[in-house]
């Protein structure tokens, strides 16, 4: 409510005065009602303000810290910190280098609005030798993945790394070695594992050959729903 603070002084002679008509407040479906529009904002800004958390969701989704993507695409740390809170308005120079690193299309990081068309433009990218490639729209929800770990790469000493989020994986060939905790694990192909990953996890290959394997990952820690046949029914 506002109220106007009557400019006489003190001492004056009230003047009688009609009571003010009363006004409905605005409702929960319209919060802005009574409000003026506010004819010079700019569309391009509303756009622009969702790039920040987009790159956040995109980055902490990978399980990548800003040094990390800081490597992978030449922009400063402080650059990257700056364009995720929104101190920094996101330009062409900064977004593309941002769009490879991360394997989305440039329009799908500035949030533009989808054609309808519901393909995935299936982009690779590389990381520690490993082949990545995101088969799910970028965003906060949950994300799938195919990833590759070729024979070249050496099976390497375990780096486990933490962050927020659940991980679904299924391994589609070879034998995938996967340390969690205090655990260390040998998945052959057609296994499959589930973990909250703030525990510290870790990837990798075990003997010759490629290994192949599928991911899901939910940042807010979502649990995945499987459906599987019982034993013996498949193909039914």
């Amino acid at each position: 409510m506002t109220t106007t603070r009557d400019p006489r002084p003190d001492d004056s002679e009230p003047t009688p005065t009609a009571p003010p008509t009363p006004t409905a407040p605005p409702t929960h479906a319209d919060p802005d009602a009574g409000a003026a529009p506010d004819a010079g904002a700019d569309p391009t800004d509303a756009v622009l303000a969702g790039v920040g958390p987009r790159l956040r969701a995109l980055r902490t989704s990978r399980g990548l810290t800003l040094g990390e993507l800081s490597t992978s695409t030449g922009i400063s740390v402080s650059t990257l910190s700056r364009l995720e809170s929104g101190q920094r308005r996101p330009v062409l120079e900064l977004l593309l280098p941002l769009a490879r690193v991360h394997g989305v299309p440039l329009d799908e990081l500035v949030g533009a609005p989808r054609t309808g068309d519901p393909r995935i433009h299936l982009t690779p990218v590389r990381r520690h030798g490993q082949l990545i490639v995101p088969l799910s729209r970028g965003g906060s929800g949950l994300q799938a993945f195919k990833h590759l770990i070729p024979a070249s790469v050496p099976e390497g000493t375990p780096e486990p790394g933490v962050h927020e989020g659940y991980e679904w994986v299924y391994v589609l060939r070879g034998r995938l070695r996967l340390v969690l905790g205090e655990l260390d694990l040998v998945l052959p192909a057609g296994e499959a594992a589930e973990f909250d990953t703030r525990t510290p996890h870790w990837f990798g290959r075990v003997g010759a050959g490629d290994v192949e394997f599928l991911s899901l990952f939910g940042r807010q820690g979502e649990r995945m729903h499987v459906r599987a046949a019982p034993p013996g029914r498949l193909g039914e």
